[in-house]
C-alpha cells in the first residue's frame, strides 16, 4: 500500500531573490519584513485563473525545495541534526527542528503578499516579502496563510522562543552605506542584525561575508555590534 502511495512532484514555480548563497538568509520567514521575492511559475501553472481570488489574503504559504542542501558523508538525512542556534553541539531529532537535512528535504515559509502581477513573458507572478529563501528555490506549492486557524495563541516553540529577540547592533560606516543601493539598504541591516553567525562562533577578529545581490558585505562582530568592515560590487 505504501508503495502505491509514492508519487513524483515537480516544482510549479521558482522564487527571485537577493540571497545568493546561504549564510546571511534570516532563520525563519517574516524576520525581514523588507526583503522583496518575486515568485515566477512555470508553463502551465501561470495560468491567470489559476490566481483568482488571490488578491483577497494578505499571506501566504510557500512549500519549497531545499535544493541546494548537500548529503552528509553521502547521507541524505539524518534523524537528529544539531541546531545552530543551540550553538552546534546539542542534538535534537530531525522531526523537531526545522533543519533543511530531512528525508523529503521540503521547507514552510509564510510570506507576505506584496503584489500579483500580469507579465508579457511569464504569465502571473508575486511579489512577496519577508522570504527566507535562496535565489532560485524551486517552489511546489502555495496556499493561503489562514489566520484564523494558522495563528494558535497558545502555542509555545521550545529554544526557539528564547532565540527570537536576539538582534546585533548594526554599524555601517557612511562611506561603505553609499554603495548600497538604497533601496536594499534597510533589508541589508536588517539581514545582519539577525544575527547570520552560527551560535558557536564569537570570535570578534573574524570577519564574515555575506552576499546580497549585486554586493558581497564584509563585516566583524564584537559583543552585541555588527560592524561593516567592508564591501566588494559584484
Amino acid at each position: 500500500m505504501l508503495e502505491q502511495s509514492k508519487r513524483t512532484i515537480e516544482p510549479i514555480a521558482y522564487i527571485r531573490t537577493d540571497f545568493k548563497e546561504k549564510f546571511g538568509i534570516p532563520r525563519q520567514s517574516g524576520r525581514v519584513e523588507g526583503i522583496l521575492g518575486e515568485i515566477v511559475f512555470l508553463p502551465p501553472y501561470n495560468d491567470e485563473k489559476a490566481f483568482n481570488g488571490i488578491e483577497e489574503f494578505s499571506h501566504l504559504w510557500l512549500l519549497f525545495d531545499f535544493s541546494e542542501v548537500p548529503p552528509i558523508d553521502g547521507v541524505s538525512w539524518s534523524p537528529t541534526v544539531r541546531p545552530p542556534r543551540l550553538g552546534g553541539n546539542k542534538r535534537m531529532g530531525v522531526f523537531a527542528t526545522r533543519s533543511p537535512f530531512r528525508p523529503n528535504k521540503i521547507g514552510l515559509s509564510s510570506v507576505r503578499l506584496v503584489s500579483v502581477n500580469k507579465t508579457s513573458d511569464n504569465g502571473i507572478t508575486l511579489t512577496v516579502s519577508g522570504a527566507d529563501l535562496l535565489d532560485m528555490t524551486p517552489i511546489y506549492d502555495i496556499k493561503p496563510y489562514l489566520p484564523m486557524t494558522d495563528i494558535r495563541k497558545e502555542a509555545f516553540g521550545s529554544y526557539s522562543d528564547e532565540k527570537w529577540d536576539h538582534r546585533l547592533e548594526v554599524d555601517i560606516p557612511e562611506e561603505l552605506l553609499l554603495l548600497i543601493p538604497e533601496d536594499k539598504r534597510e533589508a541589508v541591516k536588517e539581514c545582519i542584525a539577525d544575527d547570520p553567525r552560527p551560535a558557536y562562533q564569537n570570535d570578534p577578529h573574524r570577519v564574515y561575508s555575506m552576499r546580497f545581490a549585486c554586493l558581497d558585505i564584509h563585516f566583524t562582530v564584537c559583543e552585541n555590534t555588527a560592524k561593516v568592515t567592508g564591501i566588494d560590487i559584484l
